[in-house]
């Protein structure tokens, strides 16, 4: 055993956020840490890396094991090269010689493990690459528990793709506090949920664990219904007139005080977020069209080449490594930047509602309350004053939190904050830029609901793959060298689409460019001329069918473009279930068809040029 918790206890106030837990981890185990933003998760990762002490119990670490911990928040480093960033890991003091050479040694050989130039100036870093050197410093001191908060927040999918290679290298007890279900999926091997300040363990991966949280919510719901109805029957018993109450049962009086006492012990789960985005009049069709777009911003070209037309009702996610120009895209299409070359038109009736992920949005030394309306204590939803604090408790905000400076609340408040402003307002379309950072996973899911239900226009950055795949039809791949291309599907489905073919890097533009009905022969782009003197080496059943691949793939395409555009139309979602579950699998079946005519293609191709 490495660590454990014995009946530990930690409050902040009056509230409890560890009561009397238990908790044990072994040598090898990865231990992904759940639950609702503000039930403790990083205080407890804090009494575990030495930092707090709690109120009651004992926080037991086998003697002599190391500890290391990647915090969530990146401002509380100080500057110097990434070598000396790392290096700080070690405990400062004389040292032999061989003991400075082999600290030297171990900073390389982590530095190089995880691809990092230690000369590069830590302060100018990206968020990412900021996390990727601190998980270097917590490593290089070959901790036995590494205690990671939020450890996706800020990198790119690339980047989260890459540490879920390495976490699982690591052959101490890893505890991580996570909100990224994928992530979660693909490297825990136990899940501990802290759900009213206890902690439960639950084996299996992300979606064991949610089906089988479920099951016990329910449990829990229908006791506490038998609980309530019992205490409400002796209640009223005891109530009862004077002649009764000369026969009453002693002991059943004593009764009622437990049951009494217990009702008041109870704690209630946190409510849930109530999310709704108001709707407006209808945009023009076409929202936003660039044609040889190109942003250039300190001498270096952000963005190049851009030509693209986005429609109404279109639910679009944006993806591609940190630093590419994500956010520059959507400033570029919103007006906020102004081309260096060529022409970004954007379309009439416009009402916009955007999350900026810096939070530029939130004034952080006004109010809760003042940061979502700014005229009088009321805000208007769908053409009705309500006041603000009903409107801020359905964002789970406490009456006594309404005054308090947005400074004053956590990572996940002010996401949640920054919710409450943005929905205050009528929207057609939705832009979105990193909203699930620091969301806890119940507002995450109601998120993700709201926006697959929004009948607007969807632009979406994420590096969330679940969320991706459950809100967005495409995909605008923002490549490093600043190219923009489409793909037509969700993440998973360009994963898939890329490992076939890396060469394309998911560019269905290109591809639909190369393949059309007019083309009987291969399309020039992917193939060159067959030469028919190694036509021999196919049946000639399959040269038939090798034939008449790229009619049969622009047929494909040519539904798959007619279905997209039947099912980003405003009113799809009111038509029949049905009717919306056949054409969304219909979708989905015909980007495997693609895909695989595209594969068959190739391999018939590779045998003629054998």
């Amino acid at each position: 055993m490495l660590l454990r918790l014995d009946q530990v206890s930690l409050a902040f106030g009056a509230r409890a956020l560890l009561d009397r837990v238990e908790l044990q981890v072994e040598a090898g185990e990865r231990v992904c840490l759940v639950g609702r933003n503000g039930e403790g998760k990083s205080s407890l990762l804090r009494l575990l890396a030495g930092g707090q002490l709690p109120d009651e119990g004992v926080v037991w670490l086998r003697p002599g094991a190391r500890v290391a911990q990647l915090a969530q928040d990146l401002t509380d480093v100080g500057g110097g090269s990434v070598r000396a960033i790392v290096a700080a890991a070690f405990a400062p003091g004389a040292s032999e010689h061989e003991e400075e050479w082999r600290r030297v040694q171990r900073v390389t050989e982590v530095l190089g493990r995880l691809g990092l130039d230690g000369d590069a100036d830590f302060g100018a870093l990206s968020g990412g690459w900021r996390r990727r050197a601190l998980l270097a410093r917590a490593l290089v001191i070959e901790p036995d528990v590494l205690l990671l908060d939020e450890p996706t927040n800020h990198l790119d999918i690339g980047t989260i793709e890459w540490l879920e290679t390495v976490l699982p290298q690591f052959r101490g007890a890893l505890l991580c506090v996570s909100h990224d279900r994928a992530f979660i999926d693909r490297i825990a091997t136990r899940i501990v949920e802290l759900d009213r300040g206890s902690l439960t363990s639950w084996p299996g991966n992300y979606a064991e664990y949610a089906r089988r949280k479920a099951e016990q919510l329910a449990a829990e719901a229908r006791q506490a219904a038998l609980f309530d109805r019992k205490l409400a029957q002796e209640e009223a018993w005891i109530r009862q007139g004077v002649e009764a109450r000369r026969t009453r049962n002693e002991g059943r009086v004593r009764a009622l005080y437990g049951l009494r006492a217990e009702r008041r012990a109870r704690r209630e789960r946190t409510g849930r977020v109530e999310l709704q985005v108001q709707e407006t009049a209808e945009s023009g069709r076409k929202v936003f069209e660039a044609q040889g777009a190109a942003v250039e911003l300190g001498g270096r070209e952000i963005l190049r080449e851009l030509d693209l037309t986005i429609l109404r009702g279109e639910r679009i996610g944006i993806v591609g490594p940190n630093g590419a120009g994500k956010s520059t895209l959507l400033r570029l299409l919103l007006g906020e930047l102004e081309p260096s070359r060529g022409t970004v038109t954007r379309g009439t009736r416009l009402e916009v509602a955007y999350y900026d992920q810096q939070r530029a949005q939130l004034d952080l030394a006004s109010s809760v309350m003042d940061n979502v309306t700014t005229r009088g204590e009321h805000v208007v939803i769908n053409g009705e004053p309500r006041h603000v604090s009903g409107y801020l408790r359905d964002f789970l905000f406490r009456p006594e939190q309404l005054r308090t400076p947005a400074a004053a609340l956590s990572g996940g408040e002010r996401n949640r904050l920054l919710l409450a402003r943005l929905f205050a307002h009528p929207a057609n379309l939705l832009v979105l830029d990193e909203p699930t950072n620091d969301l806890d996973i119940d507002t995450l899911e109601l998120l993700e609901e709201l926006v697959s239900d929004f009948p607007g226009t969807l632009l979406l950055v994420s590096h969330d793959r679940a969320f991706l795949d459950h809100v967005v039809t495409s995909l605008l791949v923002v490549e490093a060298d600043g190219r923009v291309s489409d793909f037509v599907g969700g993440y998973s489905d360009w994963v898939r689409y890329r490992a076939t073919r890396p060469e394309q890097a998911g560019a269905r533009a290109e591809v639909a460019a190369t393949a059309t009905p007019a083309a009987p022969a291969p399309p020039g782009g992917l193939a060159p001329a067959r030469d028919p003197s190694k036509a021999r080496r196919l049946t000639y059943k399959e040269q038939r069918e090798y034939d008449g691949l790229p009619d049969a793939i622009a047929a494909l395409e040519d539904e798959q473009g007619r279905l997209t555009a039947l099912i980003n139309e405003p009113d799809f979602y009111t038509r029949a279930r049905t009717e919306v579950s056949a054409a969304l699998a219909r979708l989905e079946q015909l980007a495997r068809d693609i895909e695989a005519a595209f594969e068959r293609w190739s391999e018939l191709e590779a045998r003629l040029k054998s």
